[in-house]
């Protein structure tokens, strides 16, 4: 077959095919476009999931006549100065999208230019363009789109279903929201109430607001600020506290420049950012701004432009590391999911008294005579089987002296020590509340980062087994301890071959005292059983030292005593995250008395 030359509408609908890949792809141009412009204010409406009909109006700067008849021809852009690829600073810049939607649907455009005595509008039908003709508009520019693929019905057999489409542009219109919170936005059709979302004020607050108005009051509520700075590039935004995950990494919101991307790298920043908080089967909500000089980053690598390129990946990665970290330790007590939300709902009763249900009234305990509301003959005492109803036994440890060093702690930021119960949880008493901890996931905590600490300042401390301990494991495990004997070795375990089956474990960290090895590399093996090549040595030795932690840390069982209690909450809190333990999950919980006062009805 001889070499021939496409004839120009299927040149545009190949192009449509790159650009246009659903309708919330023709959202996304045209309010980048907008947005571009100028605009203040845009008001997107849709219909059909945008198949039939989608419309966005703004008050942008407009278009004159002549350039109007430009904008839909094929790479006719207002955007780039030049013919430099390495300065974009607009959203768009490729000049296809008007030609492509043209191509493939029914395109209207009405505009007009502040320097214009009226407006102008212009139709393109499957890839025909009409002419130029006078039209009637205050200002700015209306975009209407109809009848979406029609001109290539086989991409209509590939559309969802509308609700689906539907949601597809609102998410569009989330994410370009987030990016310009100075710009107002009004999404209606799909016979739902509009939403609007209103011009924020500049800066940091302003940013949170219009995060808070999309994401909701939850992220608004556990929002923490995040911002480094190096070498010009500057990472910028709100991340979640850890209470606040999704099960999925739909909840990250990553902008480059102001451009809405899905960037690996970013994505692989963050989670590396959250390994010490979160549980492996749950993501972060994070909104990160970066932005940096248009030369450093390569904008023009999909048709969509919804990935970039950075020309020093390392730093930015570094960067977003180093200021979602140093957020999450600034705010520590923030950062732990030990909100008493949970909590106050375990307490509240599942059946309130009320027609059919069950009253306390109705008891064969409640009293005959009860005592009157104002003065009056008490009640009768409970009769001794009704007392006996109650004895639970004693907690297992009991704290309740009244000394002034306890009277002091009381003011400390976790309390003074006043139980221990099932010989797990401590129950501490603040001045305006109280606190329940859970002693082995505390513990655990501050053993990972004693860990962490002694292996960046001097290594970890040692201590020589006299009898090596011998611990069987099939050959594939014992294969894979040995093959990361070095990385293990830098924690202080020290193990090495000791025939087919076995190894032999000759050191241990002194920091985790007397431990059992073997429940110990059993553990590890689990843990390096799901790690690939891929993931950084950094990554590796945390595992590590997480799982060294566990092993290392108080058990759940273990009786303390009123001075050990109160050791551990002074450790806690002189320990960085110690909100949570290594695996994402809360050490305490704490009860406000305000909270413990509602349950009882007495707010």
């Amino acid at each position: 077959m001889p070499v021939r030359q496409l004839p120009e509408q299927v040149v545009n609908r190949i192009a449509a095919g790159e650009v246009v890949e659903r309708p919330a792809s023709v959202v996304k141009e045209l309010v980048e476009n907008a947005i571009d412009a100028g605009a203040s204010r845009i008001d997107i409406f849709t219909d059909g999931g945008g198949r039939r009909r989608i419309a966005i109006t703004d008050d942008g700067s407009g278009m004159s006549a002549t350039d109007l008849a430009l904008a839909v021809e094929r790479h006719a852009t207002s955007k780039l100065d030049d013919e430099d690829l390495l300065q974009i600073k607009t959203l768009g810049f490729r000049g296809e999208a008007l030609p492509s939607i043209g191509a493939v649907a029914k395109l209207s455009i009405t505009t007009r230019h502040a320097g214009e005595p009226h407006a102008w509008s212009l139709a393109v039908e499957g890839g025909t363009k009409s002419g130029v003709m006078p039209a009637a508009l205050s200002l700015g520019t209306r975009v209407e789109v109809s009848d979406l693929f029609y001109a290539t019905p086989a991409r209509l057999k590939f559309l969802k279903t509308d609700r689906t489409e539907a949601e597809a542009i609102r998410e569009v219109v989330r994410r370009l929201a987030m990016a310009r919170p100075d710009v107002a936005f009004t999404l209606a059709g799909e016979e739902r109430a509009p939403v609007t979302w209103a011009a924020a004020l500049p800066g940091a607050a302003g940013r949170l607001t219009r995060l808070g108005d999309i994401l909701g009051s939850d992220f608004r509520s556990h929002a923490i600020e995040v911002r480094a700075m190096r070498d010009g590039i500057v990472v910028e935004g709100f991340a979640a506290a850890p209470a606040l995950t999704r099960a999925n990494a739909l909840g990250q919101y990553l902008f480059v420049n102001g451009r809405p991307v899905r960037d690996k790298l970013i994505l692989g920043a963050v989670r590396a950012a959250y390994s010490d908080y979160l549980p492996r089967d749950r993501h972060p909500v994070v909104a990160l701004f970066v932005t940096l000089d248009a030369r450093e980053v390569d904008a023009n690598v999909h048709p969509a432009k919804t990935e970039v390129r950075f020309r020093n990946a390392g730093l930015v990665r570094a960067l977003i590391v180093h200021a979602l970290k140093e957020g999450l330790a600034r705010e520590g007590r923030r950062t732990a999911a030990n909100d008493a939300g949970g909590a106050i709902a375990a307490f509240r009763p599942a059946i309130t008294p009320g027609p059919g249900n069950w009253d306390w009234r109705r008891s064969p305990s409640y009293p005959v005579n009860p005592m009157p509301a104002f003065g009056g003959a008490a009640a009768p005492a409970f009769a001794e089987q009704d007392q006996a109803a109650f004895d639970v036994g004693a907690p297992t440890a009991d704290v309740r002296f009244e000394t002034q060093a306890s009277a002091d702690l009381i003011d400390r930021p976790l309390g003074a020590a006043r139980t221990q119960i099932h010989e797990t949880y401590i129950v501490s008493q603040t001045r305006d509340g109280l606190i329940v901890v859970d002693q082995h996931a505390a513990h655990e905590r501050i053993v990972y980062e004693r860990l962490k600490a002694s292996l960046a300042k001097n290594g970890v401390q040692r201590q020589i087994l006299l009898i090596p301990e011998i611990v069987e494991m099939d050959e594939a495990t014992v294969e894979r301890l040995l093959a990361r004997s070095e990385e293990l070795a830098s924690f202080g375990l020290a193990i090495e071959s000791f025939g087919p089956g076995a190894v032999a474990v000759r050191e241990t960290p002194s920091l985790l005292g007397k431990t059992d090895a073997g429940a110990l590399l059993r553990d590890l093996a689990e843990h390096m059983a799901e790690w690939d090549e891929a993931l950084p040595l950094e990554r590796r030795l945390m595992h590590v030292a997480a799982t060294m932690a566990c092993h290392g840390s108080v058990r759940a069982g273990r009786r303390l005593k009123p001075e050990e209690m109160n050791a551990l909450l002074r450790e806690m809190e002189a320990t960085p995250n110690s909100g949570q333990c290594n695996h994402g999950r809360p050490t305490y919980v704490e009860l406000k008395l305000s909270d413990i006062e509602r349950l009882f009805g007495r707010r």
